[in-house]
């Protein structure tokens, strides 16, 4: 193996080789990037962010009940790691059914900030649906009772978007190469117990503090389909400009100007899956504490109402997503010199 450029041998029949520490790509690095180009880099990621909350709502019709699940399965993901095991995406997904142990609601309501009530109703709902099954104090994760099981399209959308970013980071010398879409769709399949863990420890944190800000995950993920309307509008006017992040923001996503393009109620609710009855109850909930307006025809926009704290939030939000890149840059590097 290599150690900072030093080879040993493993045993009389393989080599292994190391990147030297000068080819790993630190998070550090990342963050910077994406703070530098926010501009380009924001329109992209923001979007796949709602497109997954979008997925949950098909598949559950419930936020609450996913963070449950994810939360279960979390569990499976942490005892792999902490044995050592890495199951590709084809050894997971031909298991049906996860056991996990330990299971309790107390631990469910206090680390999702649930009630401990509704935790208990939720389950009992997952279970009468058949998604759990419970045996004696172990839980039993059936997968086949839902569609869609596999994140196919999730895994695709990360790797379209880490390999748009691989080309920024080459551009600034840090990433050697940039990495197509299909290298690190390989990459994600072949270490996904141990990819998907640090993807939930990513995603599950910024669910709940986007649940406190909104005090419920159906008003975050309407709130999102109106912020990531106006990210897609940004970009078709700047094109791949690469503006301050203060300014695009000030000028783009905050601005009480009105040449932004808005949203309605219907739209909201077909984009989301969220009944429509439920996005406008949501909407005016919104609008009444600041995060959304309203113009005349009934088009909503973000505010800059909350705009410290949201961002804020989305820079812990970015330090994850910095974090996960570079495990998946690293973890790519490690197999392409292997």
């Amino acid at each position: 193996m290599f150690i900072l450029g030093i080879k040993f041998e493993i045993n009389k029949h393989m080599t292994l080789s190391l990147p030297s520490f000068d080819e790993l790509v630190r998070s550090e690095e990342i963050m910077s990037t994406l703070e530098e180009s926010y501009a380009v880099i924001a329109p992209i990621w923001v979007p796949l962010q709602v497109q997954w909350m979008n997925g949950i709502y098909s598949t559950f019709k419930d936020h609450e009940k996913f963070m449950i699940i994810a939360h279960l399965i979390s569990k499976s993901f942490q005892f792999y790691s902490q044995n050592f095991i890495r199951l590709t995406f084809d050894e997971y997904f031909s298991q049906n059914q996860i056991e996990i142990e330990k299971y309790n609601i107390m631990d469910i309501a206090k680390n999702l900030s649930i009630p401990k009530e509704t935790a208990r109703r939720k389950t009992k709902e997952l279970e009468s649906i058949g998604y759990i099954k419970r045996r004696s104090k172990k839980i039993i994760i059936d997968r086949s009772t839902w569609p869609d099981i596999q994140p196919i399209y999730t895994v695709k959308r990360l790797s379209r978007f880490f390999s748009t970013l691989s080309k920024t980071l080459h551009q600034k010398k840090i990433l050697k190469e940039t990495i197509s879409s299909e290298d690190l769709t390989k990459t994600i399949k072949e270490n996904f117990s141990y990819v998907w863990k640090l993807y939930y420890d990513m995603q599950i944190p910024m669910l709940l503090n986007q649940k406190k800000l909104h005090s419920d995950l159906e008003s975050f993920h309407v709130w999102g389909v109106c912020l990531v309307n106006q990210f897609i509008d940004s970009k078709k006017k700047i094109g791949s400009s690469h503006l301050s992040k203060e300014y695009y923001l000030d000028e783009f996503i905050f601005s009480q100007k009105r040449s932004q393009s808005g949203v309605n109620a219907m739209s909201i609710s077909d984009i989301t899956g969220i009944p429509r009855a439920t996005v406008i109850r949501k909407l005016k909930k919104l609008v009444k504490n600041n995060f959304l307006k309203i113009d005349s025809k009934k088009h909503y926009y973000t505010t800059g109402h909350y705009q410290k704290i949201l961002l804020n939030m989305q820079k812990k939000n970015f330090l994850n997503l910095s974090k996960f890149a570079a495990s998946i840059y690293n973890l790519n590097i490690h197999q392409r010199i292997n």
